[in-house]
């Protein structure tokens, strides 16, 4: 039987097969996961804000996509996975609130997407799915038995990415 590994915000896990990872509740935040395939090791990431660097309270490292990804990586890597077969996917980066004139500063969740997916280009992982954006909420999991990644939403379904 397969534990399911609750994943927090500003959080990560990690685990092998037959663990099921999941974030519940992402709206602007991201979830996101690495995978290799064949040794079922895999992870999932649920970060906040796209860059630590322009915060002032950034103690926190899975917070920040620019370090969330790069300490979840290492520590994949200390287990066996092996960063070229690494496969990443992610889901949120929703625009929860409509703001008038909204400035970019305002728009977080594209702003998170952006910047994860910029950082998993940096480091050679290949973006294989993706769910983002939108104005509505998504609780992520991702099987590390065969690296199925479901979101589910309230109104707009559920799918495996």
């Amino acid at each position: 039987m397969p534990d399911l590994v609750k994943v927090g915000m500003a959080d990560y896990k990690v685990g092998r097969a037959p663990d099921i990872l999941i974030s519940y509740g992402l709206g602007s935040c991201i979830g996101i996961s690495l995978y290799d395939p064949q040794t079922k090791i895999g992870g999932l990431l649920h970060i906040m804000l796209p860059d630590s660097s322009k915060s002032r309270s950034n103690e926190n490292r899975a917070k920040f996509a620019d370090t969330g990804i790069k300490d979840m990586l290492q520590e994949l890597i200390s287990m066996g996975a092996v960063k070229s077969r690494l496969v990443a996917k992610l889901a949120g980066g929703a625009q929860m609130f409509a703001f008038a004139n909204a400035s970019d500063i305002m728009r977080v969740g594209l702003r998170n997407a952006a910047a994860s997916k910029e950082i998993l280009a940096s480091l050679s992982i290949p973006v294989v799915g993706e769910d983002t954006g939108g104005n509505y909420g998504r609780t992520v999991q991702i099987d590390l038995a065969n690296g199925v990644y479901k979101v589910k939403t309230i109104d707009k379904g559920d799918k495996e990415i």
